[in-house]
C-alpha cells in the first residue's frame, strides 16, 4: 500500500518568491523508505538509479501517473515517489532545484515561456494526454443564456489567460485583434466584447470555487476534476490543439539517462493506452494515442 503525506499549502504565482514552499501531498509507490529525501540533487544520485520522483498537479495529472505510468515503471525495476502540488509554478522550480526528477502538470507553450523567462535547463520529454479547458457555469445553463454584463472567470496566467480567450472567441462572445500572436493574448488584445462580459483573471487553482460567484469558469481541466467537475458538465470544451497537450518535463542533463527513456516509453505502451480509455475518456491526446 502507498503512504501519503499531506500539508495543506496553496499558493499563486505572485505568491511564491515570498512564500516559499508550497504544499504538496507525496505519494510513496511501492516500498521507498521515507527516508529518501526530496532535496537530493539530481547531480549527486547514481545514474543508474532505480528511484525516480515524479511531481504533478491534483487531479488527472497525478491520477494519470498513478494509475497508468508507475505500475509500469515498477514492472522494470523502479521505485517511483509521486509528489503532488496545488499550483503552476513550484513544479518547475522544484525540477530546476533537484527536488524532483520529472513532472507532468504543463503544455508545451506554458513550459517554454516559463522555462525560458526563469532561465532554467529544463528539456521536454514525451507528450501526453490533458484534460481540455472548458467553460463551466453554475448559474446559465448554456452560453445562449448569458447576460450582458456577465462575468467569466478565466486563469490569470499569461499562456492560459490567452488560450482562454480563444476559446471565447470561438463560442463568438469576443472578437481578438487581427494579427496578434494567439498565444500572447490579453485582455488588452480584444477587438470587441458585444455582449460587455466582464472579464475575472484568477490563480487557475481557484477557479473552480469561482463558479459560486460568476455567472461562468474558464477552468483548466486538471483542477475542474480534481474539485469535482466532469468534463461532461462543461457548457463548452476547447478542442484542444497540440501545442495545448501536456508534456513531461525533465532537466536537460537527464533527458538521455536510462530511467528518462524508460519513463518516455511507459507514455507509448498499449498499457497506457488501455488506462486512459478506461478512466480518462474525453482527454486530448498525442497521435500516437489516438
Amino acid at each position: 500500500m502507498s503512504l501519503r503525506f499531506l500539508s495543506a499549502q496553496r499558493s499563486t504565482e505572485s505568491s511564491a518568491a515570498a512564500s516559499g514552499a508550497l504544499g504538496r501531498r507525496a505519494l510513496t509507490v511501492a516500498a521507498l523508505a521515507v527516508a529518501a529525501s526530496l532535496s537530493v540533487p539530481a547531480a549527486a544520485q547514481d545514474p543508474a538509479k532505480k528511484q525516480i520522483v515524479i511531481g504533478a498537479t491534483a487531479g488527472s495529472n497525478y491520477d494519470q501517473l498513478q494509475s497508468g505510468i508507475v505500475p509500469q515503471l515498477q514492472k522494470k525495476g523502479y521505485t517511483v515517489k509521486l509528489v503532488e502540488f496545488n499550483d503552476y509554478v513550484q513544479p518547475n522550480l522544484a525540477l530546476a532545484d533537484g527536488s524532483l526528477d520529472a513532472n507532468f502538470f504543463q503544455h508545451e507553450v506554458y513550459f517554454n515561456q516559463f522555462k525560458n523567462n526563469r532561465k532554467l535547463d529544463l528539456t521536454a520529454l514525451t507528450q501526453g494526454p490533458i484534460a481540455p479547458m472548458g467553460i463551466y457555469s453554475k448559474k446559465r445553463k448554456t452560453l445562449a443564456d448569458l447576460k450582458d454584463g456577465d462575468r467569466v472567470s478565466l486563469p490569470n496566467d499569461a499562456t492560459n489567460l490567452a488560450r482562454a480567450l480563444i476559446l471565447l472567441q470561438q463560442a463568438g462572445l469576443v472578437t481578438v485583434k487581427e494579427g496578434v500572436d494567439p498565444m500572447r493574448i490579453s485582455e488588452l488584445d480584444l477587438a470587441s466584447n458585444p455582449r460587455k462580459i466582464k472579464l475575472l483573471p484568477l490563480d487557475a487553482a481557484h477557479l473552480p470555487r469561482s463558479l459560486d460567484d460568476a455567472e461562468f469558469a474558464i477552468i483548466n481541466g486538471n483542477f475542474a476534476i480534481s474539485s469535482g467537475l466532469k468534463l461532461t458538465e462543461a457548457v463548452v470544451l476547447e478542442k484542444t490543439p497540440d501545442h495545448y497537450l501536456n508534456i513531461v518535463a525533465v532537466k536537460t542533463r537527464d533527458k538521455d539517462t536510462q530511467w528518462a527513456k524508460d519513463l518516455a516509453a511507459a507514455y507509448r505502451t498499449p498499457e497506457y493506452k488501455a488506462v486512459l480509455d478506461a478512466k480518462f475518456a474525453g482527454y486530448a491526446k498525442p497521435a500516437f494515442l489516438r
